[in-house]
């Protein structure tokens, strides 16, 4: 409180002195020493009166969380837009690069959140796997529809085909369409119908064909710093949906692309 870092919900800062008032909200921004940097820089696509679009890189949380508190999407967006009230209405994982919406209007904030609940929004994905010789994968589909459920340790999960005796256990979808495939690398779209923990990269690779680079799957890497030249090759590359107040439909495409 002393070094202004605590807030009323209003952001006035907390004094010293001030006098307790039962249900009132305190806020606190968490500090961490010696946060480590991320080596890579977001993208605003679209910045208007309710939302904001933006590239998120990867290695970079779209939260604070754990180690990473300034070292966020929503942090630097924050910083670079001047508004305290940002907020992100849905995720990616830290490894994931890609697309992330953001409510910039506390009023109209609920009606994105609705555009998740309610599966109106769509997202879709580029992802490269290694593939081999003569498997002639270019123009192939999959419909994967599994269920997902923890494994150990529990920050990762497994694919199940039928319901499995596991109360926590999640019915999983996916559409993958193979647009290219050099023979040694394939590149892919993913249309999530569900949006699970780590759903893609379990069903790449119940397809056999695991993402590039991934740290957990189809096997966990030892815990070590990040390798930012081995970045996972998974991008949300593209988000469409109507547009909840003037029911107009939009479509952002990332201005980065994956290539093989």
């Amino acid at each position: 409180m002393a070094e202004g870092k605590v807030y009323w919900e209003n952001r006035a800062r907390v004094t010293v002195d001030a006098d307790y008032q039962a249900g009132r909200v305190l806020y606190y921004h968490r500090e961490v020493g010696q946060e480590a940097k991320i080596p890579f820089t977001e993208m605003v696509i679209e910045h208007n009166e309710h939302f904001l679009i933006a590239y998120k890189p990867h290695f970079l949380p779209v939260m604070p969380g754990g180690a990473f508190v300034n070292e966020c999407l929503q942090q630097r967006l924050i910083n670079k837009t001047g508004n305290q009230n940002l907020q992100a209405v849905h995720r990616l994982d830290r490894d994931t690069a890609g697309l992330v919406l953001f409510s910039t209007n506390p009023q109209t904030r609920s009606k994105y959140h609705q555009l998740f609940a309610q599966r109106n929004i769509k997202k879709h994905y580029q992802a490269i796997a290694e593939t081999q010789a003569g498997e002639c994968l270019s123009g192939k589909s999959w419909h994967v529809n599994n269920y997902l459920a923890r494994s150990e340790p529990q920050f990762i999960f497994q694919n199940h085909e039928t319901p499995p005796n596991n109360k926590y256990a999640q019915y999983a979808e996916s559409l993958i369409h193979c647009e290219e495939d050099n023979h040694k690398r394939g590149l892919f779209t993913l249309s999530p119908i569900t949006g699970r923990t780590h759903q893609l990269r379990l069903h790449m690779m119940s397809i056999g064909f695991p993402i590039l680079n991934d740290r957990f799957y189809p096997s966990l890497q030892p815990r070590q710093a990040d390798n930012f030249n081995q970045p996972l090759q998974l991008l949300a590359n593209k988000l469409s949906f109507v547009d909840p107040l003037s029911n107009e439909p939009c479509i952002f495409t990332s201005r980065v692309q994956l290539e093989i």
